[in-house]
């Protein structure tokens, strides 16, 4: 958050932000759950480090430490409190909202990729050696990618030890751990406790584990625009892969190992969590899994800073007031939120989501029987599939396909990245290389697969539209000017923008709206 930061130190040409130690405590003395998840109170006479808003008592100033990650905590003999448990709050907006070595090598860090492919494969990812990587990250968030990793790994068997009924060996592979020994070891070490205390500690605070599918509360800061996010999922929705009925938004998922699914409990949200049922092919794709859920919501957005900001200018203040806590909906597939764009880069809403439709029951995979049910039953289709087959399919305009196909072409030969650890300014320079793939199109990829918070999109008609609505410039040029208020949210800017545009007095049927 804007007031837990020093203004910086300078670093290698830029400015890296560093704790400010006098604003973390008094933060930790009047328990503000706003920065839990932004740093990491450490005790130094019990050995153990906590969220801010923890309810022990407060330590006295001289005894507590600052951390930016949980890891960096662990790293120097740490363990974590059983009483707040640090591990499940929201995660740091930084990782959004910064767009450096540091964030990208966190977010795919959270989506596994250590698991997958060790540190070379991050180093590899980001475009960086081993060893630069590992300086930069330690450097910056006080633990480099292995013990970031292993903290990773921690609170997914955390998770899986409190949530399912697996056996401890299982979920010590399902985690990501080489060996049961190490994943008995860590969970001691972090948690100071067996496994088998941690599974009985946990029985009572939520419903008992069912085998197959896990209950999970995915947590957020507050204020949270529970019904901005299901507004929006239920009107682009497709057909087969997802569905939106009684306030629950259902998908499927494709995930490193396997397909899953996932039913998203926005209707009757809950202050604090969102409730989610997940059913996965293989356990090991839990970490990846609550990552791209967590993504898809905006779950670690910090609401309070954006609204402070937006309402600071009156022509959005009303909207602000309405809409507290407004979310940028995000992407589960970069392949997908990507053909999304493109096919409703032109046309309305019902013509881009009968056109999905058609793509996803054609070309995409049925689940295996054990996650079938009553919900979607199809994976968006694969890239190579796409780009083999999706001029035949979707018909229209030759461009449309031919752009369609050089995108998945591009995905599946593996020249177009679209993963959580792109930079956004490489990434709208990769798509806008593609023919028939403008700087709108780019700019919302990047919105919505990075969860990049500064994209404004005024070119974009619908934004225009809202902005006339609010009194705002609606010309290009003057909303510019005035969008450079906005900054460092002008994402959440336009969103509130494409709400205005999607009053009754304006039109409703632009794919680009809300």
């Amino acid at each position: 958050m804007s007031d837990s930061r020093e203004n910086g130190v300078a670093r290698g040409g830029r400015v890296v932000p560093v704790l400010d130690i006098e604003r973390c405590y008094r933060a930790v003395a009047a328990r503000d759950p706003r920065f839990d998840g932004v740093f990491i109170t450490a005790v130094r006479t019990t050995g153990i480090y906590c969220r801010p808003s923890c309810p022990a008592t407060t330590p006295k100033r001289r005894n507590v430490e600052f951390f930016p990650t949980a890891a960096a905590a662990q790293q120097q003999g740490y363990r974590a409190c059983r009483r707040c448990l640090p591990d499940a709050v929201p995660g740091s907006p930084d990782w959004n909202s910064r767009s450096d070595l540091a964030a990208r090598a966190m977010r795919l860090i959270a989506d596994g990729l250590v698991e997958r492919s060790g540190v070379a494969g991050l180093a590899t990812a980001l475009g960086y050696s081993e060893r630069h990587l590992t300086r930069i990250v330690t450097a910056e968030l006080g633990a480099g990618p292995l013990a970031l990793a292993r903290a990773h790994r921690a609170h997914t068997a955390r998770l899986l030890i409190e949530t399912t009924p697996m056996s401890m060996a299982d979920i010590a592979f399902a985690a990501g751990f080489a060996s049961v020994r190490q994943f008995n070891d860590t969970v001691r070490e972090v948690y100071a406790v067996t496994p088998s205390v941690l599974r009985r500690e946990s029985s009572g605070r939520g419903p008992a584990p069912v085998a197959g599918t896990l209950s999970l509360r995915l947590p957020h800061r507050e204020p949270f625009d529970a019904d901005g996010l299901l507004a929006h999922f239920a009107g682009r929705a497709l057909a087969g892969s997802e569905t939106v009925a009684d306030g629950v938004y259902r998908r499927t998922l494709r995930l490193p190992h396997g397909p899953a699914v996932v039913a998203l409990r926005l209707g009757d949200h809950t202050p604090g969590h969102v409730r989610a049922e997940l059913r996965l092919t293989e356990p090991r794709d839990l970490g990846p899994a609550v990552a791209r859920l967590r993504r898809l919501l905006d779950l670690d957005a910090d609401p309070a800073a954006v609204d402070e900001l937006l309402a600071a200018d009156p022509a959005l203040a009303p909207s602000v007031a309405s809409t507290p806590g407004i979310r940028l909906p995000g992407a589960a597939d970069g392949l997908e939120i990507a053909v999304k764009a493109l096919l409703g880069q032109q046309v309305s809403v019902s013509a881009a989501r009968t056109t999905g439709a058609r793509l996803v029951a054609v070309l995409g995979d049925p689940l295996p029987a054990e996650l079938a049910g009553d919900g979607p039953d199809r994976l968006f289709p694969p890239a190579d599939r796409l780009a083999e087959q999706v001029a035949a399919t979707v018909g229209g305009p030759a461009r449309r396909a031919a752009a369609l196909a050089a995108l998945a072409a591009a995905v599946a030969e593996g020249t177009l990245v679209l993963d959580a650890g792109r930079d956004p300014a490489g990434l709208r320079a990769d798509l806008q290389a593609l023919p028939g793939v403008g700087p709108w199109t780019a700019g919302y990829v990047a919105m919505r697969l990075l969860g990049d918070p500064d994209e404004p999109l005024v070119s974009d008609l619908a934004v225009r539209r809202g902005a006339a609505a609010l009194g705002l410039p609606s010309d290009v040029d003057g909303l510019t000017r005035h969008a450079a208020r906005w900054r460092p949210w002008r994402s959440y800017a336009a969103t509130h923008l494409w709400r205005a545009a999607a009053r009754p007095a304006a039109d409703p049927t632009v794919w680009r709206t809300a």
